[in-house]
């Protein structure tokens, strides 16, 4: 038996002003830190073998936050671009809200939560689900099926993009799938890596407002 723990980052500058993030490699607000916090005391019945952390200001700041309150400081870390957020290509740094009204709530859908939609230079969620589900399978899978409790620290959409694999989600229903900044999803799986159960700690109650 082992568990996977999913913690998106806490609410950053850009998620407090309706901005799309992708790469943009912002800190987290004021709030981010406390959002980190709790979702560090909703896991503390876990003693951790491992973390991986998307290489993003974001991402690793929510985990050192998460450890501090663990007492895990020294836990053994990989970070990784493979955990990354959507590239959103021409529409990073740009309102959401402002987007939605230029372009409608159709294309807006489809942009924000569609599964193989094109954003100009950028990625779609299934672009996101092609680079981290390798990265999973070689790496975070061993570590699982050795029994070992595992820690992730990611964005969004790369979350929404392992708990489609983990869950098998339908293309069709992933654009259903929000996870708020903060929110921790705990998975406990079975010897060949299907899950067993799921539990959400620490939710968000804004989640998709922001």
């Amino acid at each position: 038996m082992s568990h996977l723990i999913l913690v998106r980052h806490g609410i950053s500058e850009y998620n407090k002003k309706g901005l799309w993030t992708g790469w943009i490699d912002v800190e987290l607000a004021p709030e981010g830190y406390d959002e980190a916090k709790r979702a560090g005391t909703t896991i503390k019945d876990f003693t951790f073998n491992k973390a991986y952390v998307a290489n993003l200001k974001r991402c690793t700041e929510t985990l050192k936050e998460i450890l501090n309150v663990l007492g895990q400081e020294d836990l053994e870390t990989d970070v990784t671009p493979a955990l990354r957020e959507r590239n959103y290509g021409d529409l990073a740094g740009k309102n959401k809200w402002k987007i939605k009204e230029e372009h409608g709530d159709e294309q807006f859908m489809k942009w924000r939560r569609g599964w193989d939609e094109p954003i100009p230079n950028g990625e779609s969620l299934k672009d996101v689900y092609d680079r981290l589900v390798p990265y999973y399978q070689e790496h975070i899978a061993p570590d699982l099926e050795a029994g070992k409790t595992i820690l992730v620290s990611a964005s969004g959409n790369s979350l929404r993009a392992m708990v489609k694999y983990l869950e098998k989600i339908p293309d069709d229903e992933i654009s259903k799938l929000e996870i708020g900044t903060g929110e921790v999803l705990v998975y406990e799986l079975n010897d060949d890596g299907s899950v067993k159960s799921k539990e959400v700690r620490s939710t968000n109650p804004k989640k998709g407002k922001v």
